[in-house]
């Protein structure tokens, strides 16, 4: 008979992995979105096991703490930020791949695996995960099924969403539910397994995932094409998908980033123009796909290059990862998620321009531009905050450009601390009451990551 781990334990505190030591507390109280809270946590619990999180989860219910789920600590929201009266729950050490199954398609694994990790395991067997977010490398699974993330590749793939079978949660009072299924279709009751992606955090701890494995393209073809400056980029970025051509990536990354990328890596971007568009294209007819793109940004560009081996496609990708990177190296970066609708990218890009200028504030702007996903980001120095003064200013005006552009105020980093004012301006009353009913009917304690999202 399986015994509970913790059946003994009779408070929270006496988790064997319990950490109250203040260097463990101050390094899991924010994450990479520059958010500060005021102190930290009361202390670090990290679970090694589904039964671990649960009786954590149990004993936290029953006394009232709060408690902020963790992985990696990569996000950009402040969605994982804890402070004093919290207590954080890592589950970055159940970072195992427990199946795969290159028949089916899936990969089964622990909420701690790092994205790369899953495309190296399933790589020999001419497979590949689809959502790629730009940070990889050092992002976990749980993470990206928390906030929704996507990538690079979700110009084609799709969100993690579409890559998410199902889900094995650990509810707010212990319990256990399992999600989804393991077949690409089925619609039996409601889709509990589309709630909790996204939700980030707010509904229960993902302790398993079984994701939807693709096979590996036959082929890829990949250009970099430069402009004179970001909107005509960004016209460029609309005439694709004006063309109904389907790219496999599509970035836009303007010029004072590539300025960034340049100096911290040592290439030559920014003098080849003033806005960078990364095209690829996979599949048998990958060629003929990257000949159309580049037929129909050709009224916008000053000069396009196409890749010639591997090699340089995956420097031109490089690029377009290095941005975050290159910017942390300027100071503080608080990185914005906005997303308008795709033929509205140019009016995006100029709208940026004019916050920049109204606030005094620096801000480098990179695009997932094939669904009109904008990540303008503001650096400010090492010890200003991003909470308040002219960043807050600029944070809020971009989020309203977004919405008289026909868009939303985050389309993947989720909402988390940083973007909870503006909600309710972006859902409505009725939404957003229905929501925190649904919040109320899976934590009627409020115990689980409180404060983010609603």
């Amino acid at each position: 008979m399986h015994s509970d781990p913790l059946e003994d334990i009779g408070t929270l505190a006496d988790h064997p992995r319990y950490d109250t030591d203040l260097a463990a507390r101050a390094a899991a109280c924010t994450d990479r979105s520059g958010y500060m809270p005021d102190s930290p946590p009361d202390a670090v619990l990290r679970c090694h096991t589904v039964e671990e999180v649960r009786a954590a989860l149990r004993l936290a219910h029953a006394e009232g703490i709060s408690v902020v789920p963790r992985g990696a600590g990569t996000g950009l929201a402040a969605g994982s930020s804890a402070t004093a009266g919290q207590v954080v729950v890592d589950v970055s050490a159940m970072n195992q791949i427990l199946h795969i199954d290159d028949v089916e398609m899936l990969a089964v694994v622990q909420p701690g695996v790092l994205n790369a990790e899953v495309n190296a395991a399933v790589a020999d067997a001419g497979l590949f995960y689809a959502p790629d977010p730009a940070s990889t490398a050092i992002c976990s699974i749980g993470g990206n099924i928390a906030t929704n993330a996507g990538g690079m590749w979700c110009a084609k793939y799709g969100v993690t969403r579409e890559s998410v079978l199902s889900l094995l949660v650990a509810l707010p009072d212990g319990g256990l539910v399992r999600t989804g299924r393991n077949t690409i279709k089925g619609v039996t009751g409601y889709d509990l397994n589309a709630l909790f992606i996204g939700s980030e955090g707010t509904l229960g701890i993902v302790v398993e995932a079984t994701l939807r494995l693709r096979p590996k393209p036959a082929r890829t073809e990949t250009a970099a094409a430069y402009f004179a400056d970001v909107e005509a980029a960004g016209r460029a970025a609309s005439a694709i998908t004006a063309a109904r051509i389907q790219p496999s990536i599509l970035e836009l990354i303007d010029g004072p980033t590539l300025e960034a990328i340049d100096l911290a890596t040592g290439t030559a971007h920014r003098a080849q123009g003033g806005a960078f568009l990364l095209a690829q294209t996979d599949g048998y007819g990958a060629h003929l796909e990257l000949e159309e793109i580049i037929r129909a940004i050709a009224p916008y560009t000053t000069t396009v290059h196409r890749a010639t081996d591997e090699l340089e496609a995956q420097a031109l990708v490089q690029a377009r990862r290095d941005a975050i990177p290159s910017l942390e190296q300027l100071g503080r970066v608080s990185i914005g998620d906005i997303a308008v609708p795709r033929n509205r990218l140019a009016e995006a890009f100029t709208g940026l321009e004019r916050i920049a200028e109204r606030t005094g504030v620096r801000i480098f702007s990179v695009a997932h531009a094939a669904d009109g996903n904008l990540h303008p980001m503001i650096v400010v120095e090492p010890d200003e905050s991003i909470t308040t003064g002219p960043a807050k200013v600029a944070l809020g005006e971009m989020f309203h450009l977004a919405r008289d552009l026909g868009g939303t105020l985050t389309g993947e980093h989720g909402v988390g601390l940083l973007k909870r004012e503006w909600v309710r301006e972006e859902l409505g009353d009725t939404s957003l009451e229905l929501q925190q009913r649904i919040k109320q009917a899976f934590d009627p304690r409020g115990i689980l990551n409180p404060g983010k999202a609603l």
